[in-house]
């Protein structure tokens, strides 16, 4: 049933959002702005996807670059507006709805402020549950397909700067996303974008469906702890079936900006028998323990969090920090066919040195 979404479901979504953001997805602070703004300036209204009609055009709208906080960008609520706008100057039929690629800090409420102002419905859809580093991670399977032209936009930067940029980009959907990236660099490495126009009933067989339900749901069991007193790292457990797989000091922090616009590197957890690594692409893709044998993967959601449960992006997590490490192995959660689709692993695995798509793509599994 459709609802809509009020100033109580923004915070819910930013904190559920923020497990599920496994250690990227943007941030808290602009979450709750944005989220804010939304809610404030109209009534953005969530709709289970199964309600459309299977011809409306749904866009996916995102935040483009790193979020471990490493670069000097600028992101504004007119920003996520325009991107949408500009896709809809660049298409012959309306648009219907938003969706997001995926949950995180602010990426769960990514579209609620342009339907807001615009009059289009928020999707009770995601291309992934979980954050990811590329768009190809949350395009439903379309970055395989070589004959599909899409549009995709980007829109941010500093005026005061010169780095203020917009962009209209056709083309296949692996190809425009590289281009996106690039622009976002540019736009000092972080930008919004609204892409791949698609029929509802394309996001019906291949997205993650509730996915957004989900970040909202995990969010108000997280708040009702907090209210209560309760202990909010054992509710976050109970609620996902999650577990914790590392629990320590942070000993080394090697995460470095590229001109990808990608956080990458690596960070240790505890010492000895106790030792966990996490290998860092925006987002934490895996975990290994101190034999080097893999106990987390993507598509988990993989989340550093203090040990009162409050959740901790790649560039939060400092050396000298007593941290916890949670996975939420990914039967437990929803699925799209981007985490299906195998030509998305490859630049994942080169920038990071690791096989991900064996156990993605159920070749092999983490313990």
């Amino acid at each position: 049933m459709s609802r809509i979404l009020t100033r109580k479901d923004v915070e819910a979504a930013v904190k559920g959002g923020s497990i599920y953001a496994s250690g990227g997805g943007g941030w808290v602070e602009h979450g709750l702005q944005i989220g804010g703004a939304a809610v404030a300036i109209g009534q953005p209204e969530l709709v289970p996807v199964s309600e459309v009609p299977n011809d409306a055009v749904i866009v996916t709208t995102t935040a483009i670059g790193a979020p471990a906080g490493t670069t000097d960008w600028q992101m504004l609520g007119v920003d996520y507006v325009k991107a949408v706008q500009l896709l809809q100057e660049a298409i012959d039929r309306p648009i219907f709805g938003v969706m997001t690629p995926q949950n995180g800090m602010s990426s769960s409420i990514n579209g609620w402020l342009p339907a807001a102002l615009l009059g289009l419905k928020v999707i009770d859809a995601t291309g992934d549950i979980r954050a990811h580093p590329t768009g190809d991670m949350g395009a439903m399977g379309l970055a395989s397909r070589k004959d599909l032209q899409t549009v995709q936009t980007l829109v941010g930067g500093k005026r005061e700067t010169g780095s203020y940029v917009e962009l209209v980009v056709r083309g296949t959907v692996a190809k425009t996303s590289a281009i996106l990236r690039t622009a976002a660099d540019q736009a000092g490495g972080f930008a919004a974008s609204a892409r791949l126009p698609i029929d509802a009933a394309y996001v019906k067989q291949h997205g993650a469906i509730g996915g957004i339900t989900s970040a909202l749901r995990l969010g108000e069991a997280i708040v009702k702890a907090e209210e209560s007193g309760s202990d909010v790292l054992k509710a976050i457990l109970s609620h996902t079936g999650g577990t914790l797989i590392g629990r320590g000091t942070v000993t080394a922090k090697d995460v470095a900006y590229t001109n990808a616009a990608f956080d990458i590197g690596r960070i240790e957890v505890g010492t000895g028998r106790e030792r966990v690594t996490l290998h860092v692409m925006n987002e934490h893709m895996a975990v290994d323990d101190a034999d080097g044998r893999r106990i987390a993967s993507y598509p988990d959601v993989i989340t550093t969090l203090t040990l009162g449960g409050h959740p901790l992006s790649a560039g939060q997590v400092q050396v000298g920090a007593e941290i916890v490490v949670l996975r939420i192995e990914k039967s437990l959660l929803p699925m799209s066919s981007s985490v299906t689709d195998p030509t998305v692993y490859p630049p994942v695995e080169k920038a990071l040195g690791i096989n991900l798509a064996d156990y993605a793509l159920d070749g092999q599994s983490a313990a």
